[in-house]
């Protein structure tokens, strides 16, 4: 088991970010979804916790057949696809990823969104020997993701909103810049197979890692988009949205449910994943094959039936 902490700061507040984060995955799944594979949306409902109190359930299906590097596909069947959980209770969230063709396979993410730079310690109230864990910064301007995935137009480091009037975020911005919000995501990836387990568990962290840079990034490029929009605006487009994304993917419609009871401020629900990144095309290292490695016989060698029948006729 490999726990990390990770904040990203965003300039905007957490109500303007329930509604970016919201509008952010309803499009980019929809723009990276095709037939038969995306993200199927099973069912998105509200739901109600005696601890958290209101909120909404989700469960998504991201069916990746294609989007897994060759190495993979090699061996993973050919209908593929991780199951999400989401139980929102903005602004706190909990998501679980599991795989069937996995099953010591499991990621387990709550998020805490907090108006603050990031500064907040032990917001999870861990006890003290989980405290252990890592904490990374992302930072959305300046952190490197792959090359694949650069947009000009996704630049924060250039991107000025039209609306908003906020960006371009210059060097140190997350010190000096109003209004200013952090998503502190408490990351646990569990991979238990003896002798891959470490490995693995670093190679998907960092895969995490670039998800969460690209789809916060995205969140605050495309605020012209859907800055100005009421919750109810952006619950509307996000149930259309999953609708054409699942017929654009061949699946059957789920059936989605919005609350229309009004709730607190401290209560809203919003989906916790970010969106999903194909993972990269060459195999870990870890993975690889040695070249060098010696070809194993099956068996020793041994005479044919005609040399043992002259063998046996000499003596």
């Amino acid at each position: 088991m490999l726990v990390k902490e990770y904040r990203i700061c965003m300039p905007l507040t957490i109500e303007e970010y329930r509604i970016g984060q919201l509008y952010t995955i309803s499009k980019h799944s929809h723009q990276e979804s095709d037939k038969g594979e995306g993200v199927e949306v099973i069912e998105n409902k509200p739901h109600e916790d005696p601890v958290h109190g209101h909120g909404q359930f989700t469960e998504k299906r991201v069916h990746l057949s294609s989007k897994l590097p060759s190495w993979a596909r090699m061996v993973v069947p050919r209908i593929f696809y991780i199951s999400e959980k989401a139980w929102n209770y903005y602004p706190y969230t909990i998501t679980e990823y599991t795989c069937s063709f996995l099953p010591k396979f499991s990621i387990h993410i709550e998020t805490r969104y907090a108006d603050n730079c990031g500064n907040t310690e032990n917001i999870f109230n861990c006890d003290l020997a989980e405290r252990e864990h890592e904490v990374a910064f992302l930072d959305i301007a300046y952190d490197e993701i792959p090359e694949r995935y650069y947009t000009s137009s996704e630049d924060l480091r250039y991107f000025c909103s039209m609306k908003m009037g906020r960006g371009p975020l210059r060097e140190g911005w997350r010190e000096h810049t109003h209004p200013i919000m952090c998503s502190y995501k408490l990351v646990t990836v569990k991979f238990e197979v003896w002798g891959l387990q470490t490995r693995v568990e670093q190679f998907v962290h960092k895969v995490i890692r670039d998800i969460l840079l690209i789809g916060h990034r995205q969140a605050f490029a495309w605020v012209d988009e859907w800055c100005g929009m009421t919750i109810d605006e952006v619950r509307q487009y996000e149930k259309e949205t999953q609708e054409a994304t699942n017929e654009k993917i061949g699946m059957v419609m789920p059936t989605i449910s919005i609350s229309t009871v009004d709730q607190p401020s401290a209560t809203h629900s919003a989906p916790a994943s970010a969106p999903s990144t194909p993972l990269s095309g060459d195999p870990p290292d870890f993975l690889n094959i040695p070249k060098d490695r010696p070809r194993k016989k099956s068996a020793p060698e041994m005479l044919t039936l005609p040399e043992l029948r002259e063998r046996g006729n000499a003596e």
